[in-house]
């Protein structure tokens, strides 16, 4: 159980509902919306916020192209024994 309140995508409604189909839509690999985001579906601003700055920080092209930022993500995911 999680210690910090979140709306599951069964529960979500309105703005926040819009938005978890959307990121389903884009990740249809998925099969939900992980805990990491969900912990900022409290406020439906905070929450497109952190979309946002994750889509800029993880798929635009910058000094690191999204494949390499992938495979970072990867080992680094891969180190902490993390399964996402």
């Amino acid at each position: 159980m999680p210690r910090i309140a979140w709306i599951n995508e069964s529960e979500a409604s309105g703005e926040l509902g819009e938005m978890y189909r959307i990121w389903l839509d884009r990740n249809p690999e998925r099969p939900g919306i992980p805990a990491i985001l969900k912990c900022f579906s409290q406020s439906s601003d905070l929450f497109r916020s952190i979309l946002d700055l994750s889509y800029r920080v993880q798929f635009a092209d910058g000094h690191l192209n999204r494949r390499l930022k992938e495979l970072i993500a990867t080992w680094v995911s891969s180190l902490n024994q993390c399964p996402y």
